[in-house]
């Protein structure tokens, strides 16, 4: 039975009880919605999430969301000309590719060692722990198909 909805649910019930957050049915719909689609917008997981539970509310959606974020079991990434997306990819220093014709976003590993991958010519007196970057372009399906390259074009498909 490997893969099952069951066996999901019990690893995002066993990641929110190492948080001492309640386990409740609406945090581990959001935690199996942004699995199932990653950097996901609040409506892509309101949707999924009312899929197994379809009388949740907006704000039930919304809250669980900024908890779980809060306590660093969702990612919040915001590519500039973009709405909050999510991930459950935490714990690394991976940064992002977007498309600037389709909005697709993909993760890519930092290159260079142990976080932060990039060091600022002047770090003004900050630690710094953590170095986010946003790689832009097109995906190879927008390249293909000749769409063009501008950034009126930022999140037209979102």
């Amino acid at each position: 039975m490997n893969g099952t909805k069951h066996e999901h649910d019990e690893d995002a019930a066993a990641a929110l009880r190492q948080t001492s957050l309640r386990v409740t049915k609406q945090r581990v719909a959001v935690l199996d919605a942004v699995r199932d689609h990653p950097h996901a917008d609040t409506e892509t997981v309101i949707r999924s999430v009312r899929e197994s539970l379809p009388a949740v509310s907006h704000q039930a959606v919304y809250d669980s969301l900024h908890t779980l974020t809060e306590v660093g079991l969702l990612r919040c990434i915001k590519p500039s000309g973009s709405v909050a997306r999510y991930e459950r990819r935490i714990g690394d220093n991976h940064h992002h590719l977007v498309c600037r014709s389709c909005s697709l976003i993909v993760d890519v590993d930092c290159t260079i060692g142990q976080a932060p991958c990039l060091t600022p010519s002047h770090d003004a007196g900050f630690v710094i722990d953590q170095a986010e970057v946003t790689f832009w372009g097109m995906c190879p399906d927008c390249t293909a198909a000749g769409a063009q390259l501008t950034g009126d074009d930022q999140f037209s498909a979102v």
